[in-house]
């Protein structure tokens, strides 16, 4: 006979016990845990099978060696992985990020967090994340283009369109997918939808670019609208300068929100009279073009750069963590809250750490977690597969009527699931719940395997 439901604290130790040293990956289950470990208690069934336990224990974990030759005629070997976590709703689904701060635990938490989001989605996608410690920043284009040869040279046995589709993450852009998809179409001599986030000359989708920035905005835009409010005239700190803080910007300079800061890995920067179109324009050109430092942003339009620091302490109504995981602390939670924040809604993949986390629950402000409110990227990419297959392109304005239902659908499934009896949404325990049950009753239905 099965034991009790364990408590969270057992569960837990458990999962830690198991993944010595993985800190980023024990986090993202202890997330998911304190909110699915008490539904379980009333749905015996899934604790009967172990389902959560079995979520938390990846299908398997490839990891390879990739040598490459640099410019200079130098060897040099990398860690590749590829972690397929679960693919009970669809095939492995998930990014590659090439980074040097890239380890297993890394990306086991990102591929457990993109089992739930892809099931939130509700298209038929698994979870999985993959990558490399290789650092594409500094090296030349045919230094990324040899080492992308060699890692698809490992990584296409592992792949396909019906068994696990990546897509690009920090460090993979569009001239890291054009050399990973050319590697993989010359191994395998087939033409076929194993990449999202190609350019749209060989099968990429418009709006893939943007669609992850636009939904948190389209999601944080659904969270005011239930409490009647909008995002005209709010101000807000945005946090990264990348493709899903840009985007995100972009799309909260539109609906007239008043933008404040950027942010890289040298500080942020804050213009007090708002970050307008074109300054944000001269912006994307600087770090998706020219690939500088927002720092240069301060010199040409007389802001504020604080080096070495979070836009945490900037008084604003709404916060976007759009950079990277655990950039959101305690402190900078504290600082928000203090400023009397409004929302605060995740953008990059868990970037708040488990005691801002808590903080902001506790506070009972409008909190967007990650696996809702940043899904519309890997949403995009599911259209994508399906465009594919289907032989098709859809137009950019379609995509975006698309996107815009999925992430109203996410929103939704958050309130049903994590609505209490006071009328306020716990949106965390609303997506875990969620994301959790349509995986779960597709493992039971498959049985113990």
């Amino acid at each position: 006979m099965p034991q009790d439901t364990p408590d969270l604290e057992t569960f837990i130790a458990g999962v830690r016990k198991r993944n010595p040293g993985q800190d980023e990956f024990v986090q993202a289950v202890e997330d998911v845990a304190q909110d699915i470990l008490p539904f379980v208690a009333d749905h015996p069934e899934y604790h009967e099978a172990e389902i959560l336990r079995r979520i938390a224990e990846p299908d398997r974990i490839v990891s390879f060696r990739v040598c490459w030759e640099d410019d200079d005629g130098n060897v040099r070997v990398e860690r590749g992985w590829r972690v397929q976590n679960n693919n009970a709703v669809g095939p492995y689904k998930g990014g590659l990020r090439f980074s040097d701060s890239v380890t297993e635990s890394v990306l086991k938490f990102l591929a457990f967090e993109q089992t739930f989001k892809n099931s939130l989605t509700g298209l038929p996608m698994g979870g999985g994340k993959g990558g490399s410690n290789f650092n594409p920043k500094g090296k030349s284009d045919r230094e990324v283009m040899r080492f992308c040869q060699s890692f698809m040279s490992e990584l296409f046995r592992h792949i396909g369109p019906d068994t696990d589709v990546p897509a690009g993450d920090i460090g993979v852009g569009a001239r890291e997918i054009g050399y990973l998809f050319g590697q993989y179409k010359k191994l395998t001599g087939r033409w076929e939808g194993v990449l999202t986030g190609k350019a749209s000359e060989y099968g990429g989708s418009k709006l893939r670019t943007e669609a992850t920035g636009y939904g948190v905005v389209y999601f944080l835009r659904e969270m005011l609208g239930a409490r009647d409010e909008g995002l005209e005239g709010k101000s807000a700190v945005v946090s990264g300068s990348g493709n899903v803080a840009l985007h995100a910007a972009e799309k909260l300079i539109a609906e007239g929100a008043k933008v404040l800061t950027l942010s890289d890995s040298d500080g942020f920067i804050h213009d007090k009279d708002g970050i307008d179109e074109e300054k944000l324009e001269w912006v994307k050109t600087l770090k998706l073009e020219k690939r500088g430092r927002i720092a240069d942003y301060a010199d040409e339009f007389d802001a504020e750069f604080h080096e070495g620091k979070a836009p945490w302490d900037v008084d604003c109504d709404i916060a976007l963590p759009c950079a990277t995981q655990n950039e959101l602390d305690e402190d900078g939670a504290k600082a928000l809250l203090d400023n009397d924040v409004l929302a605060v809604v995740e953008g990059a993949n868990m970037p708040s750490t488990a005691d801002a986390s808590k903080a902001f629950r506790k506070a009972g402000i409008l909190f967007g977690p990650a696996k809702a409110a940043n899904a519309g990227g890997v949403a995009v990419s599911g259209l994508e597969m399906s465009q594919n297959s289907s032989r098709v392109s859809w137009e950019h304005d379609k995509l975006d009527r698309m996107l815009t239902e999925l992430m109203q659908d996410i929103h939704g499934k958050c309130v049903e699931e994590g609505e209490g009896e006071d009328g306020h949404v716990d949106y965390v325990r609303g997506a875990n719940i969620a994301g959790f049950r349509k995986v779960a009753d597709a493992m039971l239905a498959f049985g113990v395997v």
